[in-house]
């Protein structure tokens, strides 16, 4: 199926139903990886998506393609939800702080491999968009301790973490139970940002180091 070139560019642009196709494929991915893992069968993906396993080829030529525009796609929400907190932040930064958590907990099935396990990946687009999410959050952070809302050692990897376990389904529980858990827990960590009656927190890992350490147990796996 060609695509058709965007009259506002000239670049190549997905037909609608193969836009559609390529979503639901997508979709179907991350489904079948939260219930099976990044091994669910390829044609079990294509039957969730409701296309033939064709259709997915010429989406995603192999496994680790799809991996990768899952893991894109989720870290590409991570960073439109810290833009989005940033611009927030200067009314009530704590307010945009919570925001930018629950927003996450809301749209987690996107998140299901950055966020709640499975393979790194080193997709160059993967890497840009981590570059750009730690110092997103960082500047959050520094407006609300510039307003005395927080303590001063709380870093962007403390909310790329609580996310995560904020994020992590837990079994058998009902969807609107767990995300009201997952909320109750996202405020406990909020009130633990406040700057005054806190005890000493361990050193943090720098985000740079962080995501390096990522990366380098993924190669070494």
């Amino acid at each position: 199926m060609t695509p058709s070139a965007s009259p506002d560019s000239g670049t190549p642009r997905l037909r609608a139903d193969a836009a559609r196709n390529r979503a639901q494929v997508l979709a179907a991915a991350r489904d079948a990886f939260r219930e099976l893992g990044t091994s669910a069968p390829l044609d079990e993906i294509a039957r969730r998506a409701g296309v033939n396993i064709a259709t997915l080829y010429r989406r995603f030529p192999d496994r680790d393609a799809l991996i990768r525009q899952v893991v894109v796609d989720g870290f590409d929400l991570v960073l439109q939800a810290a833009r989005t907190a940033l611009e927030a932040a200067p009314q009530d930064p704590l307010s945009a702080i919570e925001g930018f958590l629950l927003h996450l907990v809301h749209e987690r099935d996107m998140l299901v491999l950055p966020l709640i396990g499975g393979p790194v990946t080193d997709a160059p687009e993967a890497f840009a968009l981590q570059r750009q999410i730690a110092p997103l959050l960082e500047d959050l952070l520094t407006v609300a301790r510039n307003q005395g809302l927080i303590r001063a050692d709380v870093t962007a990897v403390d909310l790329i973490t609580t996310a995560a376990l904020a994020c992590r389904p837990l079994p058998y529980l009902p969807t609107e139970e767990a995300i009201a858990l997952a909320t109750r827990h996202v405020r406990v960590f909020l009130d633990g940002m406040h700057p005054n009656g806190t005890s000493q927190l361990p050193p943090a890992p720098a985000s740079r180091d962080f995501t390096a350490y990522l990366h380098t147990a993924q190669d070494e796996a």
